[in-house]
């Protein structure tokens, strides 16, 4: 049961993360977003896309092999909050420099996100009998889509009221979502560390 509320804590960072993305690619700068078009938001998630293939196929099974699942679940993990935390200052950038380090940090993203998924996901099936596995991968998949069902809204309601800080002398704007994100993720890490699923790696 740990390993599921583990999945689904970020399952629920990662959607409202996909939520976030768009409208903070798309809002104007003078709201500290990149002022992209659709086009070219479509363009980053395509090589995004691309890169997360080629990452799957050639270097997460060599990363599961030699460090273990424990292991790479806990580094994505960690790995992404500072991560997220550079996003606000990626939209000071501008031309080809903004374009390459968008594409680069969605990739890397990407990449952390699904060796995070992965590994809970493998994890969930070795910790039960091959006979219940069926049964366990039904609740998770349940579970998880509850929690995917608040990741669009909430994150869209943090971004919404975000847009109405810009000028607030605590994490303004988009300072406030990435961090908020960012600490959905850090309550993912700590929960990481249940014994339980130490011991069912």
């Amino acid at each position: 049961m740990a390993i599921i509320i583990v999945y689904c804590v970020f399952s629920l960072q990662e959607i409202a993360y996909s939520e976030i993305f768009s409208l903070w690619a798309v809002s104007d700068i003078s709201y500290g977003g990149l002022s992209f078009s659709s086009q070219d938001v479509g363009e980053v998630l395509a090589i995004s896309g691309l890169g997360l293939m080629l990452f799957q196929l050639l270097v997460y099974p060599l990363m599961e092999k030699t460090l273990g699942l424990l292991v790479v679940i806990r580094f994505s993990a960690v790995m992404l909050i500072p991560l997220l935390s550079c996003y606000p200052s990626i939209a000071s950038l501008s031309g080809l420099t903004l374009r390459l380090v968008i594409i680069c940090a969605s990739i890397l993203k990407n990449a952390l996100s699904i060796s995070l998924v992965t590994g809970l996901f493998i994890l969930l099936n070795k910790a039960v009998p091959q006979s219940q596995r069926g049964a366990a991968n039904g609740i998770s998949m349940t579970a998880m889509s509850s929690f995917k069902s608040f990741g669009p809204a909430g994150g869209g309601v943090l971004f919404s009221w975000a847009q109405k800080r810009q000028v607030a002398s605590f994490l303004p704007g988009d300072e406030m979502v990435f961090f908020v994100l960012n600490l959905v993720q850090l309550v993912g890490l700590i929960m990481t560390v249940i014994p339980y699923i130490s011991h069912n790696q």
